[in-house]
C-alpha cells in the first residue's frame, strides 16, 4: 500500500451551506479524527482525492499537508457519495501513526478454476482485518483452483500476508461451490418452451 500526499486546507465555516460552497470551489469537505485530539474540519482537493481513491483503494494511506501546519497521516475511513449525482460529498479520515495497527475490510479476490461442472458463488466479498497502517494488503487472494462440488471456502482459508490477523469470523462463508447442472438444465427447458410458443404463434 503506497502512501499518497495530498495538500489540504483548514475549513473555518460549517454547515450545508459552507459544505456546498467549498465543493462548488472543488474540494471535498472532511472532518480528520482520532488519537483523543479534537476533529480538524478540512477541505480536500476533489480531484487529487478521487484518484488517490481510484488508484489506490479506499484503504490508501494519505499524507496531508495541512497548509500553515504539519503533515497528517490519515487513513480513508468513510466516503459519503450523493446518492443520484454520484460526487463525493463528505470525507471521515481517521488519524494513524507509523506502526500503529487499524482494523479495515479488505476485498477478496478469487484465483483459479474450480472442477468442471461446477457453479461459483462468491457469497463474501470483503473481510475485515488488522493490519499496520502503512502495510495494508489491497486486496486478499483465495484461490480456488480445481475446487470440487461440495467445497465451502470460509474466511479462515484465505492466506493473510506476514503481520496481518482476521477479525471477521473464521467461519464466515466466502466461496460455496454447488453443481453447475441443474442450473444449465433449466437454460434449454426454457428455450425449448420458447421454441414452442413460437412455433405455435
Amino acid at each position: 500500500m503506497s502512501e499518497v500526499r495530498i495538500a489540504v486546507e483548514q475549513r473555518t465555516e460549517f454547515g450545508k451551506g459552507a459544505a456546498r460552497r467549498t465543493r462548488r470551489a472543488g474540494k471535498i469537505p472532511a472532518v480528520l479524527y482520532g488519537h483523543g485530539s479534537d476533529p480538524k474540519h478540512l477541505s480536500l482537493p476533489t480531484v487529487e482525492f478521487a484518484r488517490a481513491i481510484r488508484e489506490n483503494g479506499h484503504n490508501a494511506v494519505l499524507t496531508l499537508d495541512v497548509a500553515g501546519g504539519d503533515s497528517e497521516l490519515a487513513l480513508t475511513k468513510t466516503i459519503t457519495s450523493h446518492p443520484i449525482k454520484g460526487y463525493i460529498e463528505h470525507v471521515d479520515l481517521l488519524l494513524v501513526k507509523r506502526g500503529e495497527k487499524v482494523t479495515v475490510a479488505v476485498p477478496v479476490v478469487l484465483s483459479g478454476e474450480a472442477g468442471p461442472g461446477s457453479l461459483v458463488s462468491q457469497e463474501t466479498t470483503e473481510v475485515e482485518v488488522e493490519a499496520e497502517a502503512l502495510h495494508i494488503p489491497e486486496q486478499l487472494e483465495l484461490s480456488i483452483a480445481g475446487a470440487e462440488v461440495g467445497t465451502q471456502l470460509h474466511a479462515s482459508d484465505i492466506q493473510l500476508p506476514s503481520g496481518v490477523t482476521l477479525q471477521s469470523d473464521p467461519e464466515t462463508l466466502v466461496v460455496n461451490i454447488t453443481e453447475a447442472a441443474a442450473a444449465m438444465a433449466e437454460e434449454p427447458a426454457a428455450e425449448e418452451a420458447a421454441e414452442g410458443e413460437a412455433a405455435e404463434a
